[in-house]
C-alpha cells in the first residue's frame, strides 16, 4: 500500500508554483511574461532574444534568476519583486486539498525559488493559509536556487527535519534529484510522468495522492 512506503514521513515538503496549484490555472504564465520583459530591459535586447535566454538559464542554473545573477551580477531583489507583481484573481480557493494537507500528521513546510511574500498570496488566494509551519523561498536558500545542492542543504539546515523522515512534492523533475540523493521520499505533481530513479511516484492531482495517505495516523497509532 502506498501509505507504508510514507509511515515514515514527519516532514511534508511542497514546492508552490504548478504544484501547490494546477498549471491550467495560469499564474506562472504571468510571471513568464514578466521576466522576459526584465531580460529584454536589462540586458537591451528584444523578445525572441530574452526568450532564448530564458530557456538558456533555466536549462543551465535551475532559474532564470539563477542565470542573471551568475552571468550579469544581477541584483535579485528588484527583479524579485517585478516579476511577482501578478494578478492572483486566477488561483481557485481548494477546500478538498486543503483538508489533505491539513490531515497529513507532522510538520508542513513550502520551499519554493519564488519569494515568502509571493508565496504567501498563493496560499492565501487557495485556501490554505495556517496550514504550514514554516515557508522558505529563495531568499532564505541565499540566492540560490532549486535544483542546486546548496539551495536544498541551506534550506534544510535552516529548518532543522531529518531527510530520511521526509517527502518532497514538485512539479519540476529536476528538482527531485537532491531530495532524493538526501533519502526523502519524492513526488513528482505534473500531467505526465517522467523517468527517473529519483523519482518515486507520480501525480496529476495532488489533492487525489494526499487522500490515500489518509491512514498514516491511525497506522502510526497502532505501531506504538
Amino acid at each position: 500500500m502506498l501509505v507504508h512506503r510514507f509511515s515514515h514521513v514527519t516532514t511534508w515538503v511542497f514546492d508552490l508554483d504548478n504544484t501547490l496549484y494546477p498549471p491550467e490555472q495560469g499564474l506562472f504564465d504571468q510571471i513568464e511574461v514578466l521576466m522576459t520583459d526584465w531580460v529584454m530591459n536589462a540586458l537591451g535586447v528584444d523578445r525572441d532574444e530574452a526568450d532564448r535566454l530564458r530557456l538558456h538559464y533555466w536549462e543551465t542554473y535551475g532559474t532564470t534568476l539563477a542565470g542573471l545573477m551568475a552571468e550579469h551580477d544581477l541584483d535579485p531583489v528588484p527583479y524579485l519583486d517585478a516579476v511577482h507583481d501578478i494578478s492572483f484573481a486566477p488561483l481557485v480557493s481548494d477546500p478538498d486539498l486543503a483538508a489533505q494537507i491539513g490531515d497529513l500528521p507532522g510538520r508542513r513546510v513550502i520551499y519554493t525559488n519564488a519569494t515568502v511574500p509571493y508565496a504567501e498570496r498563493v496560499i492565501e488566494a487557495r485556501g490554505l493559509s495556517g496550514l504550514f509551519d514554516a515557508i522558505y523561498g529563495v531568499e532564505e536558500a541565499g540566492y540560490h536556487a532549486k535544483p542546486n545542492r546548496q539551495a536544498f542543504e541551506t534550506v534544510f539546515a535552516r529548518d532543522g527535519f531529518d531527510p530520511l523522515a521526509a517527502a518532497m512534492f514538485e512539479d519540476d523533475p529536476r528538482n527531485l534529484a537532491v531530495p532524493h540523493a538526501m533519502g526523502m521520499q519524492t513526488v513528482h505533481v505534473a500531467g505526465a510522468p517522467v523517468p527517473g530513479a529519483h523519482i518515486h511516484h507520480h501525480t496529476t492531482n495532488l489533492s487525489d495522492f494526499l487522500s490515500q495517505l489518509s491512514d498514516l495516523a491511525p497506522l502510526r497509532s497502532e505501531a506504538k
